[in-house]
């Protein structure tokens, strides 16, 4: 009997393994660019086009099953957090001020959103437009246009410096682009140049924290701008 008992659990101790190797498999398919990859990729990048910040939830998702380190999309715990949020809150709201300002009346933009006129003097809409710029914005654009996108890329092109500068450009694309529907080429303009600068200092950095207080910053200060109806005299503090 108890040869057949150790027989038995001998026949029955290696499935074990199995498992583990069928989630390792899936975990490399996942991080590479075969049918489950791309598939993944795919999913991710329509979820995000339906339902922001979806996209985002979806990249940690991923990351998770994946077996990716979180370093790799910029989830790197700051030495400081209130010198991280600091320097996030002035960046982005001194770069609000830098694109409104000169940026954009250079490249001839109407001094007003009209996309977000309706948010004028309007405080019933602030909770909502708050929530949108801290999760949308802050957490879900930086976390797939950046993060994860720059891990993609990253892990397809390469790390060389013209593989990062090439990173940059492509994750700004379709990043602009979106804004196009609700802003129009203006929203594109503004885009391209917060794209260019969040990417490049990602690129730099490899961390993201920063960038997201930065991105919900910048779209607060613009918040701020709207709602006091202060666009006007903003655009017009350097060319009158």
């Amino acid at each position: 009997m108890a040869s057949r008992t150790t027989m038995s659990e001998s026949l029955e101790t290696p499935r074990e393994p199995e498992i583990g190797s069928a989630n390792q498999r899936v975990a490399r398919s996942l991080r590479g660019f075969g049918p489950l990859g791309i598939l993944a990729i795919v999913i991710i990048l329509a979820s995000n086009v339906l339902m922001a910040p979806l996209g985002a939830i979806l990249v940690l998702v991923w990351v998770k099953i994946s077996g990716t380190p979180w370093r790799e999309i910029g989830y790197v715990r700051p030495r400081s957090w209130i010198r991280t949020i600091g320097i996030g809150i002035v960046f982005g709201v001194v770069f609000k001020f830098v694109m409104k300002a000169f940026v954009m009346p250079l490249l001839g933009a109407p001094p007003v959103n009209q996309a977000y006129h309706f948010v004028t003097g309007n405080s019933a809409v602030i909770p909502m437009m708050i929530f949108t710029m801290l999760v949308t914005a802050g957490f879900g654009e930086e976390t797939l246009y950046r993060g994860w996108m720059f891990e993609r890329l990253g892990r397809f092109l390469g790390q060389s410096g013209l593989a990062k500068i090439a990173t940059i450009l492509i994750t700004t694309i379709p990043f602009a682009s979106l804004h196009y529907f609700e802003q129009g080429l203006p929203g594109v303009e503004q885009a391209i140049f917060t794209g260019m600068t969040f990417g490049s200092i990602f690129a730099i950095t490899g961390r993201i924290f920063m960038l997201m207080i930065a991105h919900a910053a910048f779209d607060l200060a613009a918040l701020w701008m709207i709602y006091y109806g202060l666009e006007t005299q903003i655009a017009h503090l350097i060319f009158k």
